[in-house]
């Protein structure tokens, strides 16, 4: 563990306290996958379905109201975040276009001379590329912020990364739900939501138990490809917290981070930078406007301090504790409960 954590800037006991509270609130997110597979008209779930979507939403929305949709949602949070937007959608920095042969998905890169940003997507109007649209200028904003840093303080880890993208996510997420005109479309916005949840906190967490396993039965020599299928269906078994019908113990052979060579767990900065940015989320939910100054400051020293220092420094909370986790942890068991509540009947 000492060389991710020395990467990512964060003790062990950050990371231990992290997983402690995921593991203490596994049991909202069982009985949404138990729910989801009742309106599936199954059993149990397995694995394979786990991205089912639950019903379809018939909303679209243009480029230009998405536009629209992401910088007013924005400006809830503060004009320096919506400035940003506005600017990226106005100089042509988005290519967007859906068109035959281009593939899906987002990405931003920064051009740290011009201060510019530029990002691929593909927007076919649907609410999930509002919110990848959304991610990707969170990420172009977090680069904005430190523009007039030096280069050598603008190298931020891959824990803190998602920070900004995240937050500009849920942003529009929230507002999505809150806005959908009917309750199959508010349905199908949620389940996506949660989706997300369960990714990160079932998923990434089986990849974190596999791998720990994996190291300490590697110091004794070869583990055998069946010995690796039980690790990683022991590892889903608990992570799932015993939720599915079928696991994936191929999972490892089939998930390219496993073989990144150069940073071992690999994955478990995704979880953490997903829950920072919830905590911050919900202190910028209560602060309003006001809270955009802080934010920024804090995305500032995002590469320059140790992630215990960004929080005790910006958030006033000690993330070796549980507290600031159950936090955020507890802002994805709302989304669940909502779920459950919509799906009683």
């Amino acid at each position: 563990m000492k060389e991710p954590l020395d990467i990512n800037r964060m003790k062990k006991e950050t990371l231990d306290a992290m997983w402690e509270v995921i593991s203490d609130n596994k049991a909202p997110f069982v009985q949404f996958l138990d729910r989801k597979a009742k309106l599936l008209g199954l059993e149990k779930l397995s694995w394979y379905d786990l991205d089912a979507p639950i019903g379809i939403t018939e909303s679209k929305m243009s480029y230009q109201e998405g536009a629209d949709f992401i910088v007013d949602n924005f400006e809830q949070f503060g004009k320096e975040n919506a400035d940003f937007a506005r600017m990226a959608f106005e100089n042509n920095w988005i290519e967007a276009e859906d068109r035959p042969g281009k593939a899906p998905g987002g990405f931003h890169t920064f051009f740290p001379e011009s201060s510019q940003s530029r990002i691929f997507m593909t927007y076919s109007g649907t609410p999930s590329n509002v919110s990848t649209l959304a991610h990707e200028l969170g990420h172009g904003f977090h680069t904005y912020a430190m523009r007039d840093l030096h280069l050598l303080n603008r190298n931020y880890a891959m824990n803190v990364a998602e920070t900004a993208s995240t937050f500009a996510e849920m942003i529009v997420s929230d507002a999505s739900v809150k806005n959908a005109k009917t309750k199959e479309e508010k349905l199908s916005l949620l389940e996506d939501k949660i989706q997300r949840s369960v990714a990160l906190l079932m998923n990434i967490h089986s990849r974190f138990l596999f791998e720990t396993k994996f190291y300490e039965e590697r110091k004794e020599g070869v583990v055998t490809t069946e010995r690796l299928e039980e690790l990683m269906k022991n590892a889903q078994t608990e992570a799932y917290g015993g939720a599915l019908d079928e696991y994936h113990p191929l999972f490892w052979a089939s998930k390219l981070h496993f073989f990144i060579t150069g940073v071992p767990f690999y994955n478990f900065p995704y979880t953490f930078g997903y829950l920072f940015s919830l905590g911050i989320y919900a202190l910028a939910q209560e602060e309003g406007k006001g809270y955009e100054e802080k934010y920024i400051a804090l995305l500032k020293d995002s590469a320059s301090m140790t992630v215990e220092d960004l929080a005790q420094k910006h958030l006033n909370v000690d993330l070796t504790k549980k507290d600031f986790w159950e936090k955020a942890v507890r802002m994805c068991v709302e989304d669940v409960e909502e779920f459950m509540a919509l799906t009683e009947e």
